[in-house]
Order: structure tokens, then sequence, then C-alpha cells
């Protein structure tokens, strides 16, 4: 069942997928009419799940999934990938690959592979300050405050 994102408790479990490149407007609208269809009939074991989602600069993609009635399972949380490795079909985007990083360079989000992150952190070129997007937090709560941090509140501190 498709819930407005902003009303999932702080207790939801939240997926992020950042893309390797800012979506077009008419992408994101695509985008979302999917997200909207995917979520609403996404189920485990029969049951609907109460999931919403909010798309941010343009390439992050957050699925919030409010588990006090109905957890994810194993075939449901297939469901959700099989869904994102489509998405990636369809706009010849990456979202599945972790060994990337993505930060803020001013006004711009930045997206570089973990050796290129590793790299400009020993030339100086990112610093503890550097705000990077943690895309390991676990739960909405998490997500709203730890997914935006500075590089040394995050798991990057060890490149920096």
């Amino acid at each position: 069942m498709l819930a407005d994102f902003n009303t999932l408790p702080d207790t939801s479990r939240v997926w992020i997928y950042q893309a390797n490149r800012s979506f077009t407007e008419e992408e994101l609208n695509q985008i979302k009419k999917d997200l909207d269809i995917f979520l609403e009939n996404w189920t485990a074991h029969g049951k609907d799940l109460q999931a919403g989602y909010e798309i941010r600069y343009k390439r992050f993609l957050i699925i919030g999934l409010d588990q006090s009635g109905q957890s994810a399972t194993g075939c449901s949380i297939d469901a959700s990938v099989h869904f994102i490795q489509n998405l990636e079909k369809k706009y010849e985007v990456e979202l599945l690959d972790k060994m990337n990083v993505s930060y803020k360079q001013g006004e711009f989000i930045a997206y570089k592979t973990l050796l290129d992150f590793k790299a400009m952190a020993k030339q100086k070129a990112i610093s503890k300050k550097t705000i990077v997007f943690n895309n390991l937090v676990a739960t909405k709560g998490e997500y709203k405050e730890h997914w935006e941090v500075p590089a040394s509140e995050s798991w990057h501190a060890r490149f920096v």
C-alpha cells in the first residue's frame, strides 16, 4: 500500500539507491509513476506493505517501509531489487552499485568510484568537512539525522 513517505514512522526501514547521474524532469515524472504502481502493489506473503518514497537531488531514490504491520520478506525484497534493476535498464543508470560515493561539491552532487574518492581524499581534494551521503542508514530516523553529513561523521571518515 502506497503511503506518504513523510507519514512513515522514524522506525521504518529505508533503502537508498543513488544514481550515477541526475534524472531529467521527464524521467522523474515517469519514475514517480513507476514507484507509485510498484509500492501500491508491493506485498509480503500476500499482505500489503505500507511503503512510501521520496526522490532527493534528482538522483537518490529513497524507499521507506513501515514494518510495524508487516515486515519485508526475502521474496518482497527480491521484488524491490528486481524493480530497481528494471529502472536501471529503462533509464540506463546505475542504482545498485554500493561501491560508489556521492558527495556535495558546492551546489552540485558529485559521484565517484570508491577508488577515485580515496585518491581525492589523499590529495586533500576532499576533507572531513565534505558533505557525503551515507546510503548505509537503515531507518527513516537515521536517514533524517545521518544521511547527509560531514565525512568525519560517516563511514567515509576512514578515508579523510
